[in-house]
């Protein structure tokens, strides 16, 4: 299936664009100002009335623009079409919700266009910080219109990484703890910022070398991903097969300490044991 021509993609970027900034317009409204702040069924897990505003501020504009093409939004579900579509909408209209409700501005507005079940556009948009960070396949990737790539640091000992837990982390022994604790022996530090789609923007534009995690949603990746590719990076799962974004884990870097990376995530789990067993 052929892709979209780059004047096509170009159009789709603009879209995406203009439906960022103006969820974003929203999220600096009620940043500080939420009158409802509720869990979803998982603890944790909350929903605000800005993520609902900002998601229907959303798919009004992409429908008005697109009406053809199908949409998944984090809060609103599939909203399907009357004809089949290569294409997908995939939209986090508040990533970092938590951060958000506590009033730490590491937050964003997430929005991607699949092509084939592929990232073909994808925008993140941090209002708090006004930095817009955009790509298309074949455009390359920018913040705030200026081109970006991925840092040059080769030796993962060199490397600042980036990670989360995911809601069920209480529930589950695969909760990242044991990974992190690792890297953060084997790497200049390990960090947790709390929106998966800044996460990669921040990969793809140099400041951080590399990202893991387990436990995402598509919606929460897929733009991160397209802007991550187009700035140079690597995106797959943990043990370096093709990447499965329903699988929920991602592993992300400027490529040059990804395969590194993947030893040390594997690695983990047996350092783990065999570190705490010495200490007892």
């Amino acid at each position: 299936m052929a892709l979209p021509s780059l004047p096509e993609r170009q159009t789709y970027l603009d879209i995406a664009t203009e439906a960022a900034l103006s969820a974003g317009a929203i999220l600096r409204k009620y940043y500080g100002n939420l009158q409802q702040i509720r869990e979803k069924a998982t603890p944790g897990d909350l929903i605000t009335e800005a993520d609902t505003t900002s998601e229907a501020a959303i798919i009004e504009l992409l429908q008005r623009h697109l009406p053809d093409v199908p949409i998944h939004a984090e809060e609103a579900g599939q909203l399907a079409t009357n004809q089949p579509s290569p294409y997908l909408w995939m939209i986090d209209p508040l990533d970092g919700t938590v951060n958000y409700a506590h009033g730490y501005p590491m937050f964003s507005v997430s929005i991607a266009l699949l092509y084939a079940d592929e990232p073909l556009v994808g925008v993140v948009y941090n209002p708090y910080r006004d930095e817009l960070f955009h790509a298309a396949q074949g455009l390359g990737a920018t913040l705030n219109r200026q081109p970006i790539q991925v840092s040059k640091t080769d030796q993962l000992q060199n490397s600042l990484l980036t990670t989360g837990f995911a809601y069920d982390r209480r529930q589950t022994k695969d909760n990242n703890y044991r990974e992190f604790c690792y890297l953060t022996h084997q790497t200049q530090g390990v960090r947790r910022g709390g929106s998966a789609a800044l996460d990669l923007a921040d990969v793809a534009c140099g400041r951080l070398d590399g990202y893991w995690e387990r436990g995402i949603q598509p919606w929460d990746m897929a733009a991160g991903i397209c802007i991550l590719r187009e700035a140079g990076g690597l995106v797959t799962s943990y043990d370096q097969t093709p990447l499965d974004m329903s699988s929920g884990r991602l592993l992300a870097t400027n490529g040059k300490i990804h395969t590194p990376l993947s030893v040390a995530l594997q690695e983990a789990q047996g350092w783990f044991q065999s570190y705490y067993a010495a200490d007892s």
